[in-house]
């Protein structure tokens, strides 16, 4: 006998963790910027990353015991360096993790690291399939990979769904690096603010952007005009590391970032992180850097390539992005109750570093990823910032 299928629309009312659609060649691309903002930079880091759909997730009531995904992923790499993991599809039923996949095809886009030229071969629409489900009704949450580029194309299962209830939980829209956006996690309930999501039941609009966390008025004046009930950004590592700012520019970015954020959320609670233990950039300024010699011997790792001497002048590093955001938060919070500052060493500090180091001195793997989001539940979750009353 056949199976019966019951295909339902991939939109908004089913997706959560995006905020626009686009249409594409088969089917719906996520996005986690919308189309106004990506317009404002031109940069092809930022269109990569914010198209990688960390946080994002199909939200589904069903009884179904079989779901089918019809996707198309882009995978990205660079040439010289060691592959990099193919993107996981996690599959929750009643936030309990039960399966996960991986799209039997792609396209893959390979960049040469030292020109920026890259190499485009286009892949063919596969099928994440994920049987054997628990019988009767229940949530599904069907977590997008965090690290490719996917287009949507259909969704069916063995029984109707509707939107997932829940939606009254907390919605928390957080900004940050690579390692928000959950480089060399495993999977994408793997990354820390996924992690600190679940295990919290809030509703995560993760807007952690690799390689892009630079205070732009665009990423700002979006999550002005986002609803959340909890908001925070870690500032730092993307500014160091890029070199993009000096220290002049760099307290007045920051307060005309949060007064961009408080124009549309006035009292609502709002945590400023600061940088990770990074032991490259702690006193060593940008810009960061592949590391040739250990992409040679079949390693990726990156290094600071800027002159400590220059520090004086107004380069930032680690130490100095700290200072100045633990004044600016001081500065502020004198009239915002509403504001608060965690230094990143008490997620992730020396101590830290010499038992889990860096894989790639720059991002953690999912060990260290676990200690972060167990680190945040302890220090954030239980203060004021997470005293939540929305």
């Amino acid at each position: 006998m056949s199976q019966s299928w019951t295909t339902t629309p991939i939109t908004t009312d089913v997706l959560r963790g995006v905020l626009e659609l686009e249409r594409g060649a088969h089917g719906v691309v996520p996005h986690r910027l919308p189309a106004w903002a990506r317009a404002q930079c031109a940069d092809p880091q930022l269109h990569l990353a914010e198209g990688q759909p960390a946080g994002a997730r199909l939200a589904l009531r069903t009884a179904a015991t079989a779901v089918e995904l019809d996707v198309l992923p882009t995978r990205y790499g660079f040439r010289g360096a060691p592959p990099r993991p193919e993107g996981v599809f996690d599959l929750l039923a009643d936030g309990v993790l039960v399966a996960q996949s991986v799209a039997p095809t792609a396209t893959t886009v390979t960049i040469d690291t030292t020109t920026g030229a890259t190499e485009h071969r286009p892949g063919e629409v596969g099928t994440v399939r994920f049987t054997g489900l628990p019988a009767g009704d229940k949530d599904l949450e069907l977590w997008l990979p965090h690290n490719e580029a996917v287009e949507l194309v259909a969704l069916r299962t063995d029984a109707p769904v509707r939107p997932a209830t829940g939606s009254g939980r907390p919605v928390w829209l957080h900004h940050g690096s690579s390692i928000s956006h959950g480089s060399n996690a495993e999977h994408p309930t793997g990354t820390w603010p996924a992690l600190v999501a679940l295990g919290a039941g809030l509703d995560l609009l993760n807007l952690g952007f690799s390689g892009s966390a630079v205070l732009d008025p665009f990423v700002a004046r979006t999550m002005r005009d986002t609803t959340a009930d909890l908001l925070s950004v870690k500032i730092g590592i993307n500014v160091v590391g890029g070199d993009v700012m000096r220290r002049r520019v760099f307290g007045p970015a920051v307060h005309g970032f949060l007064d961009t954020l408080r124009d549309g959320h006035p009292t609502a609670p709002l945590l400023v992180v600061s940088p990770l233990h990074t032991p490259i950039h702690e006193d060593t300024p940008g810009p960061g850097a592949f590391d040739m010699e250990a992409m040679a011997a079949g390693r990726t790792a990156f290094r600071a390539t800027g002159d400590p001497a220059e520090v004086a002048a107004g380069k930032l590093t680690l130490a100095v992005v700290r200072e100045e955001l633990s004044a600016i938060v001081a500065q502020r919070a004198a009239t915002d109750p509403h504001l608060f500052y965690l230094d990143g060493r008490e997620l992730y500090g020396a101590g830290d570093y010499a038992q889990l180091p860096l894989p790639d001195e720059l991002h953690p793997d999912g060990a260290t990823h676990r200690r972060i989001a167990e680190r945040f539940r302890a220090r954030v979750l239980g203060g004021a910032w997470g005293a939540r009353n929305p």
